[in-house]
């Protein structure tokens, strides 16, 4: 029995540290800011030559995919209350399913008529799945789509909700699965065990809806959790809760900020960029542009460049450095979902109206180089892994291959 309980252990251990198999294990990927400069050879358009596959969903969801080896994972919510609550991964080659799994809601599953209850993106650390519903219920699997553990939060805290619903998405840092469970009412952020889901610690925050989803930010090498809110950006070290830095002056509630390596750049007042200091608690405003403010969309950076899509549809690309704009361009909108990008110069961002657009960034100024109408509504961001893109609508799970 003790070798039993020693192999089992062992076993637990092994799999905490085994690191990731995939590039996109989170709402926005790498840092949860958009972009993955290991994601080459991504579609140079989107078109039915670059269409995998599409698989039909059996429910709605805001919620991108996220994929892990050979697999792809999406989140859903179906039935007249949103009362299902789905896990689905399917293979990555073919679209083939391999899995389902069912639960029902714990918690509350109002929300508004645009979003549902499946809005946060599930999140990986390359041996689990952790899919957090607006239903404030929170399941861990294995890759096989075992149940390792269940949290049902509204038991613990029943008033963390809100009338229009909840969609910040999980991240994965370390070894703890930090969420925030943010609203007008008993509104906290906590950070998750991996392998127990038991509360690692638990911060109250600002009583007020937020929609946005952590990020993180390289400091002295080490990974902080940022959290936006209502009055700023904190700081956090992921396994202890401990505050490492806060950003005052308050943030956007809906679009997230982007962070990329010690620089972090906030929706708040305009757009706000800070560097993170060594040692210090209130990191260093580079610069802020009052004029540069993001709508729905959270901004994204590549290199020596920022670039934020505003609630008219227009495209601005902003020195990373100054703030100075660069250039602007339409597109086409309007959107919810994010842009994302990998190693190439493209851009990709899907509009609600089921549009989807490339924007070719190398040139002195933005082109869109390649358009696609999927005819479905589409409110989730796209992700990128091993050549291809991902996208769901309210229908269906979409795969464009970077091979023409």
């Amino acid at each position: 029995m003790f070798f039993s309980r020693l192999a089992l252990v062992s076993a637990l251990v092994f799999n905490a540290l085994v690191p990731a198999r995939a590039d996109w294990l989170n709402f926005r990927g790498p840092q949860g800011s958009g972009f993955d400069p290991a994601a080459a050879q991504t579609p140079a358009e989107l078109s039915d030559k670059t269409l995998a596959w599409k698989i039909p969903l059996p429910g709605r969801g805001l919620g991108s995919a996220i994929v892990v080896g050979d697999k792809v994972f999406v989140t859903a919510a179906s039935g007249p209350e949103q009362q299902q609550l789905h896990v689905l991964c399917f293979a990555v080659k073919d679209g083939a399913p391999i899995w389902e799994r069912r639960f029902w809601a714990t918690g509350r599953t109002m929300s508004h008529n645009k979003t549902n209850v499946a809005a946060p993106t599930p999140a990986s650390d390359g041996e689990r799945i952790y899919a957090l519903y607006s239903s404030n219920d929170l399941v861990c699997l294995d890759l096989e789509g075992n149940l390792v553990w269940m949290r049902a939060l509204t038991l613990d805290y029943p008033n963390a909700s809100n009338s229009l619903g909840l969609a910040s998405s999980p991240i994965v840092v370390g070894d703890t699965l930090v969420a925030q469970i943010e609203n007008d009412s008993e509104s906290f952020a906590a950070g998750f065990d991996l392998l127990t889901g038991v509360n690692k610690w638990k911060l109250d925050r600002p009583k007020s809806a937020n929609w946005t989803s952590p990020t993180v930010v390289i400091k002295d090498g080490e990974s902080i959790v940022a959290l936006q809110g209502s009055d700023g950006i904190l700081g956090l070290l992921p396994s202890t809760g401990s505050e490492m830095f806060k950003v005052a002056g308050g943030a956007s509630t809906i679009p997230s900020s982007a962070a990329s390596g010690d620089q972090l750049f906030i929706p708040s007042k305009g757009l706000t960029a800070v560097k993170i200091g060594v040692s210090d608690v209130t990191p260093e405003k580079v610069w802020n542009e009052a004029n540069e403010r993001p709508g729905t969309a959270s901004p994204l950076v590549i290199g020596e460049k920022v670039y934020l899509i505003n609630n008219a549809g227009v495209l601005t690309c902003i020195a990373r450095g100054t703030g100075a704009r660069v250039w602007r361009t339409r597109i086409e909108g309007p959107f919810s979902g994010s842009p994302v990008a990998g190693a190439g110069d493209r851009l990709f961002i899907f509009g609600e109206t089921g549009i989807g657009q490339v924007v070719d960034l190398s040139g002195e100024e933005g082109k869109i180089v390649s358009k696609i109408e999927l005819g479905e509504t589409i409110l989730s961001t796209p992700a990128l892994s091993g050549g291809a893109l991902y996208i769901r609508s309210d229908g269906h799970l979409w795969k464009f291959s970077g091979a023409l």
